[in-house]
């Protein structure tokens, strides 16, 4: 049986660097304004100390802490010492407005001496103008490595690749291989496994290190060498890229190109980032909104709602045009007016569940041909059945409230033909979204929100008219 921990073993388990630390985990408000001290007083020396035991994450919200000068201010301070990855931990609006602040050639040297991957990372949100300025003050070799990776569509495989690996010939033996790594200088600074290339630099297996490690000095690549080859092209999208790691269980894996050779590889590391890239659009797509927004001005927050706001103003005038069309009937009778947003409410959130489980399902391919009928039929019985059940209870209210059994079977009835259409709605639209190439995640809750609140607004106004003999 685990034991708790008392106060000196905690102590223990804290992190080292929890001097910049809260119990949170945030930046330390006593050190953050420390900070901010020795950058108001120009003390570079004690400024580099102080953030040289900093992480690249640790780095990054810092930055994001401070204000735009004082970002400016720090990069300048810290000069060769600021790590530019830490520019991957901040929001795309803060690094682009930090870097067109900043010298060319200083964002030059600073990619330069960073991993290919976070290079590209930083460089591809830059405007193309200003990029290839950036590029042309860059070494030649990192150059052209930047530049083969930029070449890549955008959120493909190949902007995400660390250019460094290690390939290996397969007549090499294991004696040839550890002698070669202990001397070559320019190794990767990671590494989990080897590649082994044709002379065409085509992959035709992999050799993970411990497994290497392991074996006698004469034995040959070839013999130990894993020749089930799994490699992803450098044009495919990354969340496909995702998938493959998650369905293979890999570490790392080789990128090739159009031409099946070997460009570089992705790491666990880089998917880690994907996944939370694409979870974090998915969330924020389903609400209509943009990532960049966090960090962003009012009018890119306006630009970035203002679209599907104008959508569901269309959307939500039509549910209105519905309810117009029995303006005598509530006029006849009030107690419609006060349960007709209980029908529409219900509904639209039973929608909602239905397509966020449906989208997601959408973006995990978790549908297929083969059981997407079967999700259809689920859907269709879970809104039933919950619509039976909220009738039962709705009706029941309204009964007692109104003191009229006949008004309780009529919101019953419209709950349940509501909850039947919203779980249909929920599945159906993302799915015939999906099917015509838009984005399921966007434009799908406008689509759910209006179906369901015209449903319910027609069948329960429309049965109240017909039940009661209102005009």
């Amino acid at each position: 049986m685990n034991q708790p921990l008392d106060s000196a073993q905690q102590d223990m388990t804290r992190p080292r660097h929890s001097q910049w630390l809260d119990e949170d985990g945030q930046l330390d408000a006593t050190w953050f304004e420390e900070v901010r001290a020795l950058l108001k007083a120009g003390a570079k020396e004690e400024l580099r100390q102080k953030l040289a035991p900093l992480s690249e994450a640790d780095a990054g919200d810092l930055l994001e802490a401070l204000n735009s000068s004082e970002r400016l201010m720090l990069v300048k301070y810290l000069g060769d010492s600021f790590d530019y990855s830490s520019l991957t931990e901040v929001d795309e609006v803060v690094r682009v407005e930090l870097i067109d602040k900043l010298p060319n050639s200083e964002v030059a040297r600073g990619v330069s001496n960073i991993d290919n991957d976070d290079a590209v990372f930083i460089l591809e949100d830059i405007e193309e103008v200003d990029r290839e300025a950036i590029l042309a003050l860059v070494p030649d070799f990192e150059r052209l490595s930047l530049k083969r990776s930029l070449d890549f569509p955008e959120d493909s495989a190949g902007r995400r690749m660390h250019s460094e690996f290690i390939a290996i010939p397969p007549f090499w033996n294991v004696g040839q291989t550890i002698d070669y790594l202990r001397k070559e200088e320019d190794l990767p600074k990671e590494f989990h496994q080897l590649y082994v290339v044709d002379p065409g630099y085509s992959l035709i297996g992999t050799v993970p290190l411990d497994k290497l490690l392991r074996e006698q000095r004469g034995t040959l690549v070839s013999d130990i060498m894993n020749d089930e080859v799994i490699e992803i092209s450098a044009s495919e999208d990354q969340e496909d890229a995702a998938r493959v790691f998650e369905r293979f269980d890999l570490v790392e894996v080789g990128v090739v190109d159009e031409t099946n050779r070997l460009v570089g590889v992705l790491t666990i590391d880089d998917i880690v980032d994907v996944i939370q890239q694409e979870a974090e659009e998915d969330i924020l797509h389903l609400a209509g909104v943009e990532a960049a927004e966090a960090s962003g001005g009012v009018w890119d927050a306006v630009r970035s709602r203002v679209t599907w706001l104008g959508v569901n103003l269309v959307t939500a005038i039509l549910a209105s045009l519905v309810i117009g069309l029995f303006d005598a009937t509530l006029q006849q009778m009030v107690a419609l007016a006060v349960l007709m947003p209980i029908v529409a409410s219900m509904g639209g959130n039973a929608g909602i569940q239905a397509m966020t489980v449906t989208v997601r399902a959408i973006s995990t391919q978790d549908i297929d041909r083969f059981n997407f009928r079967r999700l259809i039929v689920r859907e269709t019985l879970v809104g039933l059945v919950n619509g039976m059940i909220f009738a039962v209870i709705t009706g029941v209210i309204a009964a007692i409230w109104f003191s009229s059994f006949a008004l309780g079977v009529v919101i019953g009835i419209a709950m349940v033909v509501n909850m039947l259409a919203a779980g249909l709605s929920g599945i159906l639209i993302p799915l015939g979204l999906n099917k015509f190439g838009a984005d399921p995640a966007i434009a799908s809750s406008a689509f759910v929100t209006t179906i369901t609140d015209v449903v319910g607004f027609f069948v329960f106004l429309g049965l109240a008219a017909k039940w009661f003999g209102l005009a």
